[in-house]
């Protein structure tokens, strides 16, 4: 019981002093160690100066292998496992050494002593040499040793700013310490004693001729077999000091900055498909630069883990000409047309659209907004797919009309888009042609998302588990760095998964995508051996300022910007020219072992016969059907209306309403049921249809209702228009009516203008001031509009 309670007083006293120790002597700050970031395979990526401007790369525990740790053990302190940081015996050796003059002048300094020594430099004196020896003592008490072991190998000087073994392997060797050779190894053991005489690159020789000597002495001491040490004596010695590893400058700033004092950030990125999606970029950009593009940005994503596998912010970070230190993955651009198929597939699981429905394609006017298609053409009435596939503009944004556009910005916002969320109040019809604001990186993972069946999910840019945290390795408890308290990167936008689209309608979209009758598709690409199965869709800015081609197949999605940051246009600048060619080259580089199976229709989805005509159920009237998709239970089911019955006169030169109808003399004839704005396309263009004849003049009742009145589409409601004096400019009248129309009126603050053409434009010059405009058929509708005209000197 005594012993027991001495054993007990002993440790508390031993705990009382250890306390004190700490508190008289706090332990050092924690190593300012140089930021890298690793690739997925642990390997680095990018790597910095440390803040004191020294490159100490952080050796883990698990690169210090059992070569490198025999041959610091053997070389420095061959009883470091059984020593409390002070070695008594070497420590009596020494001192009897440098009394007499004896052998080697040393120290006796144990590795713990010249961890100490490392994190406080001081004059080498007598004093000194007390508290080195109580400090050691002070971290034999907190830390294995391994730990200290680990300390000392990232502390170790190796000549100029180089500190510790892993920035030499680095450096040197463009390995880290796992990956050295037994020779290899060696020579980084034996430097930190010489730094300054042993200097690798420079002084090769005298480096090869002292690690062969400590081989040898390892050799003999049977430390490594014979037959290994023999080979490391054979293995040349011809290096260099190479630059620090540069790969991925974009996404390791990005993370860096994410991840303030931490040592290493194991990052998502794939290596190979990192290094080659870089070389692309820049050997691409580099051909574009005669045309006036001088960058471009990539990413690369792996669909199923959402990981980043490849980052590409410009083409030449280091081109400060051409501003390549901006980063194309995050910056906010016009996003011309890539957001067309994400409306299309919200548009199918609101049932108002399928690949087969006709959408008008003529010119209009949605509320004072007049969208034109890229090359300023009309096509009358074309399918959904069509109009996919053809990116045109009027279509998407009678889709994104009828949608309405919270709805749509809604489901963006919910996808990441920062710039959605900050702007969405001031956001129209015009967002779905480029009108928003939008990244490379939101609008890559709004395509993963539609590979992944609508499903959406943020992008990883680190791999599991993420960022390696600080561990019991760093010194000193109270100093240790946490990561930061913003979020990370994988945590941006307003929250996780969501289900954004139905995997049917992102099926749909992904078949219309897939096409390869289209005009994006770059000249010569459809005859190419080279073509990869992918669904892609490209987008042109206004002015041309930036070309966009994302894509994506059952594995990867990539999407690739192309412009100049400085925002200035080129005539050559379009998607399908500048930036699909560099979308094929990546996915024929990078997923060129992607598995052959393409995406499969899912149970919800289902076939129908549509009416050729319409796109809609077949009616009483549609001897000409195709096979469409849709979603049972979801999809509008209205019958055809393409066509309908009137009653027209037997020498077919008028027509009846049911009120007027004689009751013999007459026969029932079909005609095409066209919009207004589609029979005025039509006949403003000289296409040829079958126009209903004039109604009975003899007819006492106004047919149609209000409904029906002419849609007057110039001048705009409520609009300012300015007109110089010194100018013959003038003002534009225009309106749609229904084919039964032939004449109009037109009216200027209720005086009669003149009649015209149903589909003729008008041109007359006005005074300034408040202006009604009206519009009167030949079937007693009227319509009015009211603007304003100014006039300039």
């Amino acid at each position: 019981m005594k012993r027991a309670f001495k054993v007990l007083l002993g440790v508390v006293a031993f705990l009382a002093l250890a306390g004190g120790l700490d508190l008289l002597f706090p332990l050092p700050p924690t190593p300012r160690y140089s930021p890298i970031v690793l690739a997925a395979d642990g390997s680095v990526l990018h790597a910095y100066l440390n803040p004191t401007q020294k490159w100490r790369m952080k050796t883990e525990l698990r690169e210090i292998t059992p070569v490198l740790r025999k041959a610091i053990l053997e070389k420095e302190d061959r009883w470091f496992r059984w020593h409390f940081g002070v070695n008594p015996v070497a420590l009596v050796q020494a001192a009897a050494r440098n009394l007499f003059g004896t052998g080697r002048t040393t120290g006796a300094s144990t590795i713990t002593m010249q961890v100490a020594r490392l994190l406080e430099p001081k004059e080498r004196t007598f004093g000194n040499k007390l508290l080195e020896m109580l400090r050691a003592t002070q971290l034999e008490l907190h830390y294995s040793k391994d730990e200290i072991l680990q300390l000392y190998l990232n502390l170790v000087p190796y000549g100029g700013n180089m500190e510790g073994v892993k920035s030499a392997a680095l450096l040197y060797f463009q390995q880290t310490p796992d990956y050295l050779s037994l020779a290899q190894t060696v020579t980084l053991a034996i430097i930190p004693n010489r730094p300054r005489g042993l200097v690798l690159g420079k002084n090769n020789a005298a480096v090869l001729q002292e690690r062969n000597r400590w081989l040898k002495r390892f050799g003999e001491a049977g430390l490594f077999p014979k037959e290994e040490v023999a080979d490391a004596l054979l293995e040349p010695l011809d290096v260099q000091r190479h630059p620090a590893p540069t790969l991925a400058p974009h996404l390791s700033r990005r993370l860096v900055r994410q991840f303030p004092g931490q040592a290493i950030i194991r990052s998502s990125l794939q290596r190979s498909k990192q290094a080659r999606a870089e070389d692309l970029t820049l050997g691409y950009v580099r051909r574009l630069r005669e045309l006036g593009i001088s960058q471009a940005a990539v990413l690369v994503v792996n669909n199923r883990t959402r990981q980043v596998e490849a980052y590409v912010g410009s083409a030449d970070f280091r081109d400060f000409g051409s501003q390549g230190q901006n980063d194309g993955v995050v910056a906010v651009r016009s996003p011309g047309s890539t957001l067309k198929p994400f409306l299309y597939a919200l548009a199918m699981d609101r049932g108002l659209v399928t690949p087969k429905l006709l959408l008008p394609d003529v010119p209009t006017n949605f509320q004072g907004y007049r969208p034109e298609n890229f090359d300023k053409r009309c096509n009358g009435e074309v399918t959904l797919e069509r109009a996919l596939a053809y990116s045109l503009n009027i279509p998407a944004v009678r889709v994104l009309n009828q949608l309405g556009v919270p709805a749509f910005t809604d489901k963006l916002r919910q996808a990441g888009f920062r710039n959605i969320t900050r702007n969405r109040a001031r956001l129209g019809l015009s967002s779905i042609l480029g009108g928003c604001g939008a990244s490379l990186e939101e609008l890559t993972n709004l395509y993963v998302t539609l590979a992944e069946g609508g499903q959406y999910s943020p992008l990883q840019f680190t791999s599991p588990p993420g960022p390696l945290p600080f561990k019991e390795e760093e010194l000193g408890a109270s100093s240790r760095t946490k990561s930061s308290g913003s979020p990370s990167l994988k945590e941006r936008g307003p929250g996780g998964e969501a289900q954004l689209i139905s995997p049917a309608a992102a099926f749909l979209t992904t078949d219309i995508l897939a096409q390869l009758t289209r005009p994006d598709l770059p000249l010569g690409a459809a005859s190419s051996m080279r073509l990869p199965k992918v669904a892609w869709k490209t987008g042109t800015s206004y002015g041309r300022r930036d070309a966009w081609s994302i894509g994506y197949n059952r594995q990867y999605t990539i999407g690739v910007w192309v412009g100049n940051f400085s925002g200035q246009g080129s005539p050559a600048l379009t998607g399908a020219d500048v930036a699909t060619p560099l979308l094929f080259d990546l996915f024929n580089a990078l997923a060129y072992n992607s598995p052959n199976n393409w995406f499969t229709p899912p149970a919800a989805l289902d076939f129908r016969l549509v009416c050729a005509e319409s796109g809609r159920v077949p009616g009483e009237n549609c001897p000409d059907q195709v096979i469409d998709y849709f979603l049972p239970g979801v999809s509008n089911g209205q019958r055809c209306q393409h066509q309908r019955e009137v009653l027209v006169a037997a020498d077919g030169s008028s027509a009846y309403c049911r009120a007027c109808a004689p009751a013999a003399g007459y026969r029932r004839e079909l005609f095409p049921n066209l919009l207004p704005e589609v029979a005025a396309f039509k006949e403003a263009q000289g296409i040829p249809y079958r126009r209903l004849p004039p109604h009975n003049p003899q007819c006492q009742r106004v047919s149609g209702g209000a409904e029906r009145a002419p849609t007057i589409t110039s001048p705009t409601p409520n609009t300012e228009y300015v007109l110089n004096r010194h100018e013959q400019q003038q003002l534009l009248l225009s309106c749609t009516t229904g084919n039964e129309v032939r004449q109009v009126h037109w009216y200027v603050n209720d005086r009669f203008l003149r009649t015209a053409a149903a589909t003729e434009r008008v041109f007359f010059r006005p005074a300034p001031g408040p202006l009604k405009v009206s519009c009167a058929d030949d079937h007693g509708r009227n319509t009015d509009v009211l603007v304003t005209v100014t006039e300039l000197e």
